[in-house]
């Protein structure tokens, strides 16, 4: 595999759940992506970066042997790997559980797993997971429709990631046990490398976590309410209080939660602020 020097050389997710969130977050950082989904490889040369589009179980190999410097992964896949490579941040998309799951009423807990045969596509993960309770059972590797094991005979027990379980009620399974994992998206390097690039690289994802976190409330409200209305917004650090030219009344600014900006604008209304607006932030530097 050949790179430009001097880049940093990002891995990224070439398909699955995980490609296009990843490739949407990159392009709010400000990096260029690719147009063409067999493209292989791009070269952002003005952000000084490097993508390589690989699947995403590999992201964590090439990454852990040095091959790359920084890759956008799953937690899950990465842990699955065993390769050199550490979690560096948890980017705030593709969530799953991972779980257990057997034939209905026929498990309550993990210690019934001694001895069984379990079906995953993710055997290092579940391994090791056994291993670190005493648990000796019997691991297959299976890609995909892993359901199906239990009825065809092949496995006693699956593991694998659950949304809702409606998958699995259908084929006559349902989940036991504490989750193995809660696995997201993950940026990974190499255990203890720190590549040429990377905090920049990262300042400029976390700017976009928070961008799509938070968004910017601006309001008017009179001197007398100032301390009511700024203990609803004390922002990330300070809201900004400005004097407006009409006499006795202040303007704010303030960066508050996107989940809770609705209620805050009516508890202001409440203590009386107005002309209360709400706008997006599309990148910020904290």
């Amino acid at each position: 595999m050949t790179s430009t020097p001097d880049l940093l050389r990002i891995a990224v997710p070439n398909k699955g759940s995980l490609a296009q969130a990843a490739a949407d977050m990159l392009r709010e950082s400000g990096y260029r992506q690719r147009q063409d989904s067999k493209e292989l490889t791009l070269v952002d040369v003005e952000n000084a970066a490097e993508f390589f589009y690989l699947r995403p179980r590999d992201i964590a190999l090439y990454v852990g042997e040095g091959t790359l410097d920084v890759g956008i992964t799953g937690r899950d896949l990465l842990l699955d790997s065993g390769a050199k490579a550490e979690e560096v941040m948890a980017l705030g998309f593709g969530r799953s559980t991972f779980r257990f799951a057997g034939p209905t009423g026929r498990y309550a807990d993990l210690a019934q797993l001694q001895g069984a045969r379990i079906a995953t596509s993710y055997v290092g993960l579940v391994q090791q997971y056994l291993a670190e309770r005493g648990i000796d059972a019997t691991v297959n590797r299976l890609d995909g429709a892993v359901e199906s094991s239990v009825q065809l005979g092949v496995a006693d027990v699956i593991a694998d990631v659950v949304e809702t379980g409606s998958t699995l009620g259908k084929a006559g399974l349902e989940i036991f046990g504490e989750p193995l994992l809660e696995s997201e998206a993950v940026l990974v390097t190499r255990g203890g490398a720190v590549p040429t690039g990377l905090d920049v690289f990262r300042r400029r994802l976390e700017g976009v976590m928070v961008a799509r976190s938070y968004v910017m409330m601006d309001y008017d409200v009179p001197s007398e309410h100032v301390s009511a209305a700024v203990a609803l917004t004390p922002g990330i650090e300070s809201p900004t209080v400005s004097p407006l030219h009409r006499e006795g009344w202040y303007a704010v600014r303030a960066m508050v939660p996107r989940a809770t900006a609705q209620r805050i604008m009516d508890e202001l209304w409440e203590v009386g602020a107005r002309a209360i607006l709400v706008t997006d932030i599309h990148a910020c530097r904290l």
